[in-house]
């Protein structure tokens, strides 16, 4: 048994970033931010979903931050962000719009990523002025926008009130996971990932949402249960890309169909055979590709950078 709060090594092991701080929110939490790369480079912000922290974004920041300014923080109450009694989507809103505005020059533009809860996050914050003047693109991996209980899948019964009274008590225990176990393994796996990820896969996630305190868990599991965002999809002006897994459990694929509908501009929905709710740890190239694509179709500053020709040497 361990309880290692990430992997220790290999590519989901967190990078060292090139510098910390502390973000305050509107209401007075404190967010812990990483930035990780090139101090002028193209601009990707990261923002994690329910139960885990920046250390979910590993395989990405390893591989963006080479020639990305990579922006990764924990939500309140996660990773190093100490917890706070406030919770609700608004609250999630103020944490990005802080961290936009503290990490990014006026004008600046960048990518922004949300999984699961971070995709919310967007979600509530599309109307704010930071996510407008910020945001050129947008990557929502794995999200939803209301109605999460009732359609999630991690039941296999048929849908209906019983499953989703069953689902709401399960996803809002307030037991504490444990160390990460053998068995522990195998029941996160089937909750939240494919059939056919991988054990060290498997024990990244584990580890990390094994180190989210019961307590915030909990609280957030009851704003995700009463969730209401569809105004704020229709709010992401930018151009926004969707990608899901087929057996996602927790955030089914009809969610991503329903956003890619109501999506002003949405330029791709990528629906991932076999792969469950991580999809940043289960397909970490193909993600990191999507972000990467993004920034170098929406940022100027990127294309710039990719038009400039390489001079041969004499």
């Amino acid at each position: 048994m361990s309880r290692l709060l990430h992997a220790a090594d290999g590519p989901y092991a967190p990078p060292v970033p090139a510098h910390e701080l502390t973000v305050t929110a509107a209401d007075g939490a404190r967010i812990h931010v990483e930035v990780h790369g090139p101090e002028n480079a193209p601009a990707v912000v990261l923002a994690h979903g329910w139960c885990c922290s920046t250390a979910f974004w590993a395989a990405q920041i390893r591989e963006l931050a080479v020639d990305h300014r990579v922006i990764a923080y924990d939500q309140r109450g996660h990773g190093r962000s100490p917890a706070n009694p406030a919770y609700g989507t608004e609250p999630l809103a103020d944490d990005l719009e802080a961290v936009l505005e503290a990490t990014l020059a006026p004008g600046e533009r960048a990518v922004i990523a949300g999984h699961s809860m971070g995709g919310m996050t967007l979600m509530a914050a599309a109307a704010r002025p930071a996510v407008r003047e910020h945001a050129a693109a947008v990557l929502l991996c794995s999200t939803g926008s209301a109605r999460l209980v009732a359609s999630a899948t991690v039941l296999p019964m048929r849908a209906g009130r019983v499953r989703t009274w069953l689902t709401r008590r399960i996803l809002g225990s307030r037991a504490p996971l444990g160390p990460v176990t053998p068995l522990a393994r195998r029941i996160l796996k089937y909750g939240t990932m494919g059939p056919g990820s991988a054990p060290h896969t498997v024990d990244a996630c584990a580890r990390i949402v094994h180190a989210c305190p019961s307590r915030v868990r909990h609280g957030w599991s009851q704003v995700l249960d009463l969730l209401d965002l569809d105004h704020g999809v229709r709010e992401l002006r930018m151009p926004v890309e969707i990608v899901v897994g087929t057996a996602d459990r927790l955030t089914p694929p009809v969610h991503a169909r329903a956003l890619a509908a109501a999506l002003p501009d949405c330029v791709g929905l990528t629906e991932l055979p076999g792969l469950g709710h991580m999809t940043p740890v289960e397909a970490p190239d193909l993600v990191t590709g999507k972000i990467r694509a993004l920034a170098a179709t929406y940022i100027p500053s990127a294309r710039a950078e990719r038009a400039v020709p390489v001079e041969e040497s004499a």
